[in-house]
């Protein structure tokens, strides 16, 4: 069985009661996410949950004309497969791995089965949901107003987060092209656009260096905007899952308002 909760490096997890936390434990299994591996592809059935402990994902949506695009980067803050939880057998995004890193993995009908008997559970479920929906609306408002650079910048600062330390990013540019759903082409004029900025410090091969303050200065406010709203609603998420303000219907009174959960 798995430690106490609160030892847990993902956050959804690391949130639950310890009680609702025992439900899941058993049936976690710590797994190694490979570096470009494909975790589910879209259209696939979800075999497996994924609760990442270090690393970052990348769920990517793809064009029947072979185009793709990034929409949204998930680490230890998240999951990957979690719409299972709502019924969906099918990935509706195909999750590669672009840092390398682990997680603990759980099949659907295991957690389906731990959720049912929790509602400290199901509620995690729903922080996510909102957190991913965020990410989303912003990633798609970013791609229709903004500048390539910029959303470069983003897309490098949220993988710089979630990875293991240094500036130094396994990305090649055909994984940069896949980000941003724009050709190999304009990909290289953008990385020497930042490197003459510094923003990038170099583009050794299958990897980028970073300059974090100047990568800062390039991305466009979606990125503090987009992460500090996101860490909001983990973060009031897990407080409410702490204290049981999420496993427990709002009380009412008669002629009260609905009382709300604050996120």
């Amino acid at each position: 069985m798995m430690d106490h909760a609160t030892r847990v490096g993902n956050r959804l997890l690391a949130a639950l009661p310890p009680a609702d936390f025992a439900l899941l434990a058993p049936h976690l299994r710590k797994v190694v996410i490979e570096r470009d591996s494909v975790l589910v592809r879209s259209g696939e059935q979800i075999e497996h949950l994924l609760f990442p402990l270090s690393g970052a994902i990348a769920a990517i949506t793809g064009l029947p004309n072979g185009q793709t695009v990034a929409t949204a980067i998930i680490g230890h803050e998240g999951a990957v497969g979690l719409t299972s939880a709502f019924g969906a057998s099918a990935a509706p995004a195909t999750a590669v791995v672009r840092i390398s890193g682990a997680a603990l993995q759980i099949s659907p009908a295991q957690f389906l089965t731990a959720q049912h008997r929790s509602p400290a559970i199901a509620s995690m479920v729903q922080v996510f949901t909102m957190s991913l929906l965020t990410q989303l609306q912003y990633v798609a408002a970013c791609n229709a107003l903004h500048s390539v650079e910029a959303r470069l910048a983003r897309w490098l600062l949220h993988i710089h987060d979630r990875a293991n330390g240094g500036d130094l990013l396994p990305l090649t540019q055909e994984t940069l092209s896949e980000l941003l759903g724009v050709r190999r082409t304009t990909v290289t004029h953008v990385v020497c656009t930042m490197r003459a900025s510094r923003a990038l410090k170099s583009n050794r091969r299958g990897q980028l260096e970073i300059d974090r303050p100047r990568l800062e200065a390039v991305a466009c406010e979606c990125y503090k905007i987009m992460s500090r709203r996101i860490d909001q609603i983990v973060s009031r998420g897990a407080v409410g899952l702490v204290h049981g303000a999420l496993a427990r219907p709002p009380s009412r009174s008669p002629g009260s308002r609905i009382a709300g959960t604050g996120s």
